[in-house]
């Protein structure tokens, strides 16, 4: 049947989603805090130490709508391992507690047809449990190779964002052999990521590292960087350039403007692996 262009506008939900203190944690130390020094951000890895609040990274936003399957919206019959993360934003309406609950409403809002794939962008609506006031807002796109040529609009193209101009800031920030293993308990359990057959058949030598890993690793490192508090974020996009593999080195470039902080990630060979970014904040 290939990508099915009449589930645009097709909706999931709302279903309300609880998550809890853990659940915060365990999302940050999937996305590599304090690997480097067990003693560093405290306020995202323990909920008890000494003049420490705890905190919570807003991209775990992102992560939510993947703790039930009654969000999944179908939109075609294709091989789900020629299936990878393409884009990826977040506005924040409000901070994302340490704990609580939301409730979410999946709505498939384009397809375009790309010619070597399809892109599908999937909006997420939080917002707070009976009322009408917004949380956030999610928009991921996926790509599914080879499933492009249906006769679709192309739907509009991106240009780099990226200042001509050496960046203000750089770091360097390690993943594990097995960050995949360690990010797939925040929610994402897509094989693709730990089944060597499952990535086998996508065209991957071996399991690559969730996209949304490497977002979250991103953001952390440049919030931390800037030296901004987690809920002081107030919106984040990046297109996903080239797959990650667990174990790789990620370096991130920033670029302060005034529209914001651009970044770009580059993989352990300096390829482009997280494109076109740019971090907003409140204040």
């Amino acid at each position: 049947m290939g990508i099915d262009v009449s589930a645009v506008g097709r909706s999931a939900g709302p279903v309300k989603v609880e998550w809890d203190s853990r659940d915060a944690m365990l999302y940050a130390l999937g996305v590599g805090a304090g690997a480097e020094d067990p003693l560093e951000e405290l306020s995202l890895t323990t909920e008890n130490t000494e003049g420490v609040t705890q905190e919570i990274l807003p991209t775990y936003a992102i992560v939510l709508a993947q703790r039930t399957r009654d969000l999944s919206i179908p939109f075609g019959d294709f091989n789900p391992a020629k299936l990878v993360h393409a884009q990826q934003e977040l506005s924040m309406h409000r901070p994302l507690s340490v704990e609580g609950e939301v409730c979410l409403t999946n709505t498939i809002s384009s397809i375009w047809d790309k010619g070597s794939g399809a892109l599908v962008t999937i909006e997420t609506q939080g917002t707070v449990p009976d009322t009408e006031q917004p949380w956030f807002t999610s928009r991921a796109s996926v790509f599914i190779r080879g499933e492009g040529g249906f006769g679709g609009e192309r739907g509009p193209s991106s240009t780099s964002n990226i200042p001509e101009r050496d960046c203000d800031e750089q770091i360097t920030v390690a993943t594990r052999p097995d960050q995949a293993l360690l990010y797939r308990l925040s929610g994402d359990r897509n094989p693709l990521h730990t089944d060597p057959a499952f990535a086998a058949n996508g065209g991957f030598p071996r399991p690559i590292l969730h996209g949304m890993c490497t977002y979250g690793i991103t953001a952390r490192a440049v919030l931390r960087a800037a030296e901004l508090s987690p809920s002081s974020l107030q919106s984040i996009t990046g297109r996903f350039s080239k797959p990650v593999f667990p174990g790789e080195d990620l370096t991130i470039s920033m670029w302060q403007e005034a529209d914001g902080i651009r970044f770009q990630t580059q993989d352990s060979d300096g390829d482009i692996v997280l494109d076109q970014g740019v971090l907003t904040t409140t204040g």
